[in-house]
């Protein structure tokens, strides 16, 4: 049976204690972060947006972008800084283009309700635009391709963030679920790495690699946080390329902040002003669905199963099998946080009388998982 957080742990803790992995359902997670968020003020359709947008990230191993990002995003909510309970708007500028205002709540709901436009204007014309200005940071891109994805669509997803590179943001491309195979689901930043895995290593107290990032003086050392400098971008000049392109269709495009002023997600001072731009696009315009399957079945076959690996590669993997892969453990064994990420977040739930989290028996997931093998 699953315990709360309180009854697990001792106090105090010991170093070895803050990295031990405990493990919480999907379920539970959902309902912890669905009642840190009601209790921040939120309703409940957003608490549930939020809530799942952070969980599928978590289960997917994105773990920068899960939810441990909750007393971030409370800090902001409780300095007025993000309105956790208003609704974004959504103006149709053409019959296959639309602008939706996040009105600075969740980046999460202001990006669902941009997909479900995008999607509902693909059905008609092919293809739907959608930008996004004045929200806030959205969580998992990867999250608001697979709404697309789901709705049978092929999508784009962009967005800025605060200074992170040289110019910042990121993107992903997803073409349609296929029939047996995983569907290509490409997210990343043009950064080296996520400037959230410092922020997870922090947490965690783990190391990251010397050629992540730059300190204040643009120098490869030890890195402390808050980052003051910035990350590296992927393939030097070309990352760094990329990321102006998704900054000039995330924000100068959109009308929100762009060129380095938007808001540090960790910052509760200021509003963040974050812009994004979504394409949702039908797979069948320029053959049918059954041809575009057939081909990404081919594309599938020639660039993972026909393949020869690398010296010392185990198996070559489709953009976002690895985290498929991850979510199926995930939902089988529960979702590992360290010691230290579960006191905060219970922290987190105390500040306003919410439930803590609960933890399941390391590995052992939940019942309804059993129960669906």
């Amino acid at each position: 049976m699953a315990t709360s957080t309180e009854q697990q742990r001792p106090e105090p803790a010991t170093a070895e204690e803050e990295t031990r992995r405990l493990y919480v359902t999907a379920a539970d997670a959902q309902a912890f972060a669905e009642g840190v968020l009601r209790a921040n003020g939120a309703p409940p359709d957003h608490a549930r947006t939020v809530a799942e947008c952070l969980v599928a990230a978590d289960l997917r191993g994105v773990d920068t972008h899960g939810v441990n990002r909750l007393p971030s995003y409370m800090a902001r909510v409780r300095a007025g800084v993000l309105d956790a309970a208003v609704a974004p708007t959504l103006t149709q500028v053409t019959p296959a283009a639309a602008q939706v205002d996040g009105r600075n709540t969740f980046g999460a709901v202001a990006g669902a309700a941009a997909v479900a436009a995008a999607v509902d204007m693909a059905r008609v014309y092919g293809i739907g635009m959608v930008s996004v200005k004045r929200s806030n940071h959205f969580g998992m891109s990867a999250w608001l391709v697979q709404r697309a994805l789901d709705a049978g669509m092929m999508s784009l997803v962009f967005t800025n963030s605060s200074p992170a590179l040289p110019r910042v943001g990121r993107a992903h491309q997803a073409p349609r679920r296929l029939a047996h195979r995983s569907p290509f689901i490409l997210d990343m930043a043009p950064s080296v790495a996520a400037r959230g895995k410092v922020y997870r290593a922090k947490r965690r107290g783990e190391k990251i690699p010397l050629d992540w990032a730059l300190d204040a003086e643009g120098r490869r050392r030890m890195i402390r946080l808050p980052l003051e400098g910035v990350m590296l971008p992927m393939g030097g000049p070309k990352g760094s390329a990329l990321s102006i392109m998704m900054d000039v269709f995330s924000g100068v495009f959109s009308g929100s902040a762009f060129a380095g002023h938007v808001t540090n997600p960790y910052d509760p001072l200021r509003p963040a002003d974050v812009g994004h731009f979504l394409v949702a696009i039908k797979p069948d315009l320029f053959m049918s669905l059954a041809d575009f399957r057939e081909r990404m079945r081919y594309l599938y076959d020639r660039v993972v199963r026909e393949c020869e690996p690398a010296a010392g590669v185990d198996r070559i993997y489709f953009p976002g099998e690895i985290e498929q892969r991850t979510e199926r453990e995930r939902r089988r064994t529960g979702i590992p946080y360290v010691e230290a990420e579960v006191r905060a977040l219970d922290a987190e739930a105390r500040r306003v009388g919410a439930d803590p989290i609960r933890v399941t028996p390391m590995g052992e997931g939940s019942s309804e998982a059993a129960a669906a093998q």
